[in-house]
């Protein structure tokens, strides 16, 4: 079974229930985050030196956007925060959040930027739930995206430069997002990641209180150009080879869809650890240029020339280089590539992750709970794996699923059309 409240006891160092203030420590034992109780903080257990076990987790959730906030009561998202707190990862990455920034609907001038997911967890998260879950405690890191920001291209060739995005529609009254229609679909086809607004489609990572994310070493790589990549698959017209970018754009098309983030994250044993996050735009609705597929495959790509420390990578504030070759890592996201099936361009999870050195790929999430036409380790509700955990070989991986556990009321559908994908691991003493 798995364990619902994040960890097994066993043989560990238990982070007690906020009611106590005293860690008992174990001569034998590996230190626990464990989800339950969370007012000691990261700061006060840097000087241990035991193992740390830690979950962490991916969940795309579909489309929340700033409109869905409005109701506490938003019938999707309590659903969506009930599958947090039962599932109780010490981390974990949503995609598909709106990221509320300048030019975002509803953003007002003088708003602070990327508020979104913390007002999401405070709302929906950090309150006790139905059945008597208990709360939990996560800081929200966001940062600005390439979806919905206008380009100023005629990025899908249609004759037109589409600069004006409409309104968005609200969630229809069961909490699921609106029908895009062709005006929405127009504009965002020709901004620089494919959203009918700025910022939908965003992604945060949620931490758990007593960790301490190193804000002050966060890399950015939202707007690294695609040209930069050695080798890129340039999207071209197969009749005449001619690229469909003209020069001009892609001189500075940008690589990520979303963005690429470095977040350092340092647990209470004083060991830091990389979360690399990213979600690579879908290998659909295509030409025969594959603009969509080609853009995928090095989106995947790059976490691999990160770590193989290639030299064409430079972050959002010009500093160049991959990630450290000792640093501990998990790659995390929506990657919307499967190893096995899909329209995945010359397969970039096998050839680019599975096959690098420093990720430890040996285990692959399966669901304990079957759903029909789904395989266990099916990610999507559209039959494919393509939600990630991908730990480093410096850690160790302890067991790790797909979370298919539907919240109640059980006859409503999954509260997204992706499951989350969980991985417990062990993260070495210093």
């Amino acid at each position: 079974m798995i364990p619902r409240n994040g960890f097994t006891l066993g043989r560990v160092t238990h982070f007690l229930p906020a009611t106590l203030s005293v860690m008992f420590v174990s001569l034998v034992a590996v230190a626990l985050l464990h989800s339950q109780g969370q007012t000691s903080t990261a700061a006060e257990y840097k000087t241990w030196s035991s193992p740390v076990d830690i979950r962490v987790a991916t969940f795309n959730v579909e489309d929340i956007r700033e409109s869905d906030l409005s109701d506490p009561n938003h019938p999707r998202l309590r659903r969506i925060g009930s599958v947090i707190r039962e599932m109780r990862p010490n981390i974990i990455l949503l995609n598909e959040i709106a990221y509320d920034g300048p030019g975002s609907p509803g953003h007002r001038e003088g708003d602070e930027p990327g508020q979104l997911a913390q007002r999401f967890v405070e709302t929906f998260v950090h309150a006790a739930g139905d059945g008597g879950q208990s709360g939990i405690r996560y800081r929200a890191f966001m940062a600005p995206v390439n979806t919905g920001m206008h380009s100023g291209f005629d990025l899908d060739n249609d004759g037109r430069v589409v600069s004006t995005f409409p309104l968005p529609m609200p969630s229809n009254p069961d909490g699921t997002p609106p029908r895009q229609t062709n005006e929405q679909r127009a504009y965002g086809n020709d901004a620089w990641g494919f959203g009918t607004f700025p910022g939908q489609y965003g992604m945060a990572l949620l931490v758990d209180e007593r960790l301490e994310i190193v804000s002050d070493r966060v890399r950015t790589f939202r707007l690294m150009p695609w040209d930069y990549v050695p080798g890129a698959f340039v999207p071209r017209l197969p009749e005449t080879n001619e690229p469909w970018y003209d020069a001009d754009e892609w001189a500075i098309f940008r690589l990520s869809s979303k963005s690429h983030w470095d977040i350092p994250v340092r647990l209470p044993n004083g060991q830091v650890i990389h979360l690399l996050c990213s979600h690579p735009t879908p290998p659909a609705f295509d030409g025969p240029e594959m603009r969509n597929q080609k853009r995928n495959h090095d989106e995947i790509r790059f976490w691999a020339d990160y770590l193989d420390r290639a030299a064409y990578i430079v972050d959002d504030l010009n500093q160049p280089g991959g990630l450290d070759p000792d640093a501990h890592f998990v790659i995390l996201g929506d990657l919307n590539a499967d190893p096995e099936k899909g329209n995945s361009f010359k397969n970039p999870i096998k050839r680019n992750l599975f096959a690098n050195t420093r990720i430890n790929s040996s285990i692959t999430p399966v669901s304990e709970l079957a759903v029909p036409g789904l395989e266990p380790s099916d990610t999507a509700m559209f039959k494919l794996r393509v939600d990630y955990v991908l730990p480093s070989r410096t850690l160790e991986p302890i067991r790790a699923g797909v979370w298919r556990s539907n919240p109640e009321p059980v006859d409503m559908p999954f509260p997204s059309d992706h499951f989350p994908v969980w991985m417990d691991v062990r993260v070495p003493a210093p």
